[in-house]
């Protein structure tokens, strides 16, 4: 098999990358849309999204190993895809049924791009390229995520056809992103017999220690991701007094670029205090987003987005990279899977609290107290963080 690097596969792929994650977001700005278009409580509005979450999950767990017996390509085509048929499931809707199986497809692609353009990217990184190749993934990946809402948000506030123009314009990318990929090499042998298993999920004794912490400083920051991506244009609305859409596009993805940043900066950190940092940002960033909402103040609520999704990068950087170096290499991947099955987790379920809850006693005293939620997880995380550390 000959060399597959080269800039031009490794930019399609991270473009592709990006292209795909954006399209995830991108529903963000027009949940108040469909609030009014189909009378949605905000709890129907955290169903639609916690629903992308179960197909991350279900792809990651069924697909996650299949790249390395079929091939990136294969796979990366699939995600593309799915990515194009959420459009135009999302293009085609007309209620609950049809967002719900829109947003499961979206989810679909995101697990096939998480669990396989990141290790392209890093096959097909040219060698004077290869020591930013891990960074360069996160950061299409977050940066990608953050993109989506503010690109919706862009084309819902100020341009016609606010339910259909994201999509098609989404639907274009993908195309584009298909031409381009026909000429990208295949960066991996494939054996002459696939076997297609599931990804178990595993996490062994001696790994433990570090995973406990980890994964509930995974959980607190993709639970604040999970807020601001789902519910940030109902704050911004009915609590804050913002109706811009475009506002709200650029607050929810605010969280994504200070995540991608935070990742980018934790290499310059001392690494036995990196984790104990990102669990400090998140906790001071909850409480920040905590306080904007009870005091109303858009200025608050953004800093505690920006330092939030700084301690989560550094955090969710600094977790997985301690888990996969503290894992035997015959089952990194069964670990790594499995933190990111409970992130996902994260992103999903306690937003639908929020849904619950909202219509019990409103949404201003729901966003305290979710935020109050997330910095007591982080909180735990500290603590069982600093409880490993004095014990090993």
């Amino acid at each position: 098999m000959s060399d597959p690097r080269s800039p031009w596969a490794f930019a399609v792929v991270a473009f592709t990358f990006l292209i795909t994650m954006l399209g995830t977001t991108m529903p963000t700005p027009l949940y108040p849309l469909y609030q009014q278009q189909y009378g949605f409580s905000q709890l129907i509005i955290t169903v639609i999204f916690a629903v992308y979450a179960v197909g991350v999950m279900g792809a990651l767990i069924i697909t996650g190993r299949w790249s390395d017996e079929l091939g990136r390509k294969p796979l990366l085509f699939a995600g593309l895809a799915a990515a194009a048929i959420s459009d135009v499931l999302f293009w085609i809707s007309d209620g609950l049924s049809g967002l719900l199986i829109a947003r499961l497809v979206s989810g679909v692609s995101a697990g096939i791009f998480t669990a396989t353009a990141t290790v392209a990217v890093m096959e097909l990184a040219p060698k004077a390229r290869r020591q930013l190749a891990a960074f360069i993934a996160t950061a299409v990946n977050m940066g990608g995520l953050g993109l989506g809402p503010v690109t919706a948000g862009l084309l819902v506030e100020y341009l016609p056809w606010p339910l259909h123009l994201t999509y098609a314009v989404h639907f274009l990318l993908c195309l584009l992103a298909v031409l381009a990929f026909f000429k990208v090499p295949e960066s991996v042998e494939r054996p002459d017999k696939p076997r297609l298993r599931l990804q178990r999920l595993y996490v062994p004794p001696e790994v433990r220690g570090i995973f406990l912490p980890a994964a509930i400083a995974g959980f607190a920051g993709f639970s604040m991701l999970g807020f601001f991506t789902a519910t940030a244009p109902a704050f911004m609305k009915e609590v804050l007094g913002y109706d811009n859409l475009a506002l709200s596009g650029l607050v929810a993805g605010s969280v994504f670029f200070a995540s991608t940043l935070g990742q980018l900066l934790q290499d310059r950190l001392p690494q036995s205090r990196r984790l104990p940092l990102g669990c400090l940002g998140v906790i001071f960033g909850a409480v920040l987003v905590g306080s904007g909402v009870g005091w109303a103040s858009l200025t608050i609520f953004l800093s505690g987005a920006l330092v939030a999704g700084l301690g989560h990068g550094v955090a969710f950087r600094a977790g997985l990279g301690a888990i996969a170096q503290a894992s035997p290499v015959n089952q990194r991947a069964s670990v790594t899977s499995s933190f990111f099955i409970v992130s996902y987790i994260a992103l999903s379920i306690p937003v639908l609290g929020i849904g619950l809850v909202s219509r019990l006693i409103g949404l201003a005293p729901t966003g305290v107290g979710f935020a109050g939620f997330v910095a007591l997880t982080g909180i735990v995380a500290l603590l069982a963080l600093l409880k490993v550390r004095k014990t090993g």
